[in-house]
């Protein structure tokens, strides 16, 4: 019959206890066990002399004849003086996975490809400041002439329309009764240029009633 010495775990959840038994190694872990030599509590200290209670005497009988012992038992054992325990050398061990290569890769050429943008960012030329100096008065001296401008032009047409109205009424004034269209007209278009508003000459029909008044009244006298 193979015997191990191995632990057995007791106590409660997140309070772990360990027994150090010697058991077949075809049993399970916490099932039936041969002879108990010692006891493992983890929850205290390192220095604590009552972390790891060991029977030397058992320890070596059971070794003897053939018990090989756990991982975690063979350092209590090699700490104790009982048994040496060989050097354990795996030189895959510290070797990432694939997973963790995976993600470095990206994390490298992801720092890669900023490298390159900041070093393209830096060759490319500086954008000239002069002309963007130059440019801003022009543009600004543009939107402050274009509110002028547009008060100008209204202010110029507000005064033009009070303008020709006056004249037009002026215009009327002066016109004759009997002045024709055309006589109107011409009295407006020289009032508007400035110069002095000449009297309609008197329609022919209005010389003609004239005339004949003025031949009843010498008939009467």
């Amino acid at each position: 019959m193979a015997t191990a010495i191995r632990l057995a775990r007791g106590g409660s959840k997140k309070r772990p206890y360990y027994k150090i038994v010697v058991a077949d190694s075809r049993s399970p872990r916490d099932g039936r066990f041969i002879e108990r030599i010692g006891s493992y509590n983890p929850l205290l200290a390192k220095d604590n002399p009552e972390r790891i209670k060991l029977d030397a005497d058992r320890a070596k009988h059971w070794l003897s004849v053939g018990a090989q012992p756990s991982d975690r038992v063979a350092r209590f054992l090699d700490a104790a003086g009982i048994q040496e325990r060989a050097a354990r050398n795996n030189p895959n061990k510290a070797v990432p996975g694939e997973k963790a290569k995976e993600r470095a890769e990206e994390k490298a050429q992801k720092i890669a490809d900023a490298e390159e943008a900041a070093a393209a960012a830096a060759a490319a030329p500086a954008p000239e400041p002069e002309a963007v100096e130059e440019a801003a008065p022009e543009v600004a001296a543009e939107e402050a002439a274009a509110p002028e401008a547009a008060e100008s032009d209204a202010t110029g047409s507000v005064k033009s329309e009070a303008t020709a109205e006056a004249v037009a009424e002026a215009v009327a004034d002066e016109t004759p009764a009997d002045a024709t269209a055309d006589d109107a007209a011409a009295m407006a278009e020289q009032a508007a240029e400035g110069g002095p508003a000449e009297e309609a000459p008197a329609a022919p029909a209005a010389d003609e009633a004239a005339a004949e008044e003025a031949g009843e009244e010498a008939a009467k006298a």
